[in-house]
């Protein structure tokens, strides 16, 4: 059996040296091109604002070609962009069009995904393509799909881990958007089919946080000390976060197919308060402010520090009132995450943060400031974070300021302190694509694999059953079971509607 007779994703995976040899000439690219044969055959699953954002990367791969676009809505301009006709004029640069669309709002759909990849194409290869499928269920293009090698999954959070379970299933590899699922009866079921299949993964938060990376080998290297506390806050939400089921029955927009959005959670009545960039704030659909921002900035700090996951956790969030009948109450909330929350964490000894407090802020909210820091005029910006122990601290905020020691009563940046062992202590690998499609050709793991986001995954969860619990959570990470409080254990998962169970 010679290697032309190999399933083709097999051979995808193989060694490149000799296909040449191995090959025929009619499959095989021009001078200094990827054969078309060798192409990872690419499904784009969430054509919505963040997926047009990353795509161009996707698009210009050499290895990579996207044959299949999947999103429940079809063509639509109501999504919601942090800047007038950011998306319009982004996706009139990748079509070569400066005028596309530019009396309408935000577009997005799978529609839209699909003009976009065949335009990009036929520009970028002089002649017309016309090879990208367009599904509204994932399920189904995976169904068809057959010659399919990966998929990135750039859906809304509560639908992570049924499609990359689905594509492992049927031995696909993944790249997914943060965070790996809202649930973490579901986290924990995309990693253990990830160590089942051996499918090349790659979460895409890996390496945002490369200066905390390194902030974090030198507080292991012991220059503030015995490490006391970690404060990590953000300015999200920076979406609208509604305190109230919404009364009002708007009808689902043409060519949106609401039962095919709402996957996995339980069914309710469509409103536009629920999708397209708000989905965030809703315990059914989103993970909160920590899992958009904390797992860039605190992954990086699990890693080097060599953090376990949290086994205790604390929620404390804001609350709004309404009236009744002139009588002011509290609105009870325990469908939505609140307008600014904060987490406390604490790890199992031996885990590498016996010890260690961990803080999380959002909403506008910061730490309390060590003495000589407030001494010192020290404000906080709008998103940061801050490494305390019993020699000094280390302040750092995500405007590109450097890092800044707070130590024997100077302040030093932090590069002055360490010089060239500050730049070795953390280093890029490379570029997630570079990364992941090496490790789908069967070469080394992508170091952002999924496995190895498991124990900043599993605190990120925990926070949120913590703060919906009302009350202290104890956490088991080895059986993935609540110690306490009882009757909390129904927080792990979720309620799911019949024939999306996982």
């Amino acid at each position: 059996m010679n290697d032309r007779s190999l399933p083709r994703r097999r051979f995808v995976a193989s060694s490149l040296l000799g296909a040449a040899t191995l090959v025929p000439r009619r499959v095989l690219g021009g001078a200094g091109e990827v054969p078309p044969s060798e192409k990872i055959r690419l499904a784009h699953i969430g054509m919505g604002t963040q997926g047009f954002r990353e795509l161009k990367a996707l698009l210009d791969h050499p290895a990579i070609e996207i044959t299949a676009v999947c999103d429940p809505n079809a063509d639509s301009n109501d999504y919601l962009e942090w800047g007038a006709g950011e998306i319009r004029s982004l996706i009139g640069r990748l079509v070569g069009d400066p005028n596309w669309r530019t009396a309408e709002g935000c577009p997005g759909g799978r529609e839209v995904g699909r003009f976009v990849v065949e335009t990009y194409y036929s520009n970028q290869r002089g002649k017309p393509f016309r090879g990208c499928r367009a599904y509204a269920d994932f399920r189904e293009l995976l169904e068809k799909e057959t010659d399919l090698d990966a998929v990135k999954v750039m859906t809304p959070d509560h639908l992570h881990a049924a499609v990359a379970i689905a594509a492992m299933d049927r031995g696909k590899h993944v790249m997914m958007h943060k965070p790996l699922a809202n649930r973490m009866a579901e986290l924990r079921k995309v990693l253990a089919k990830t160590a089942a299949t051996g499918a090349a993964t790659h979460l895409l938060a890996y390496g945002a946080g490369l200066g905390n990376a390194r902030i974090a080998a030198a507080v292991k290297g012991g220059v503030i000390g015995r490490l006391r506390e970690i404060h990590n806050w953000s300015n999200r939400p920076v979406w609208p976060q509604y305190a109230e089921i919404p009364r009002d029955r708007p009808p689902i927009p043409p060519g949106f197919q609401w039962d095919l959005w709402l996957g996995p959670a339980v069914d309710r009545p469509y409103h536009p308060w629920y999708t397209h960039t708000v989905f965030r704030g809703w315990y059914d659909f989103g993970g909160g402010s920590m899992a958009d921002m904390g797992i860039y900035s605190l992954w990086p700090v699990f890693e080097r520090l060599g953090l376990g996951p949290a086994v205790i956790a604390d929620g404390w969030g804001t609350h709004l009132c309404t009236t009744e009948k002139t009588v002011s109450r509290v609105i009870h909330n325990d469908y939505s995450y609140p307008a600014a929350c904060t987490f406390r964490f604490r790890f199992a000894a031996g885990s590498g943060g016996d010890g260690v407090e961990l803080w999380w802020y959002d909403g506008g909210m910061k730490p309390r400031l060590p003495e000589t820091l407030d001494a010192a005029g020290v404000r906080p910006a709008p998103e940061g974070i801050l490494f305390v122990g019993e020699g000094g601290a280390i302040l750092a905020d995500f405007s590109g300021q450097k890092p800044i020691l707070f130590a024997e009563g100077k302040q030093t940046p932090l590069e002055q302190v360490l010089g060239e062992e500050f730049a070795r202590a953390a280093s890029d690998r490379g570029s997630h694509l570079d990364l992941w499609v090496n490790a789908c050709r069967g070469g080394e793991a992508s170091p952002g694999n999924f496995l190895a986001a498991s124990a900043v995954s599993q605190t990120v969860n925990l926070g949120t059953i913590a703060l919906r619990s009302g009350s202290r959570v104890e956490y088991d990470p080895e059986s993935g079971r609540l110690l306490s409080p009882g009757g909390a254990e129904h927080r792990l998962t979720r309620e799911y509607r019949p024939g999306w169970e996982l």
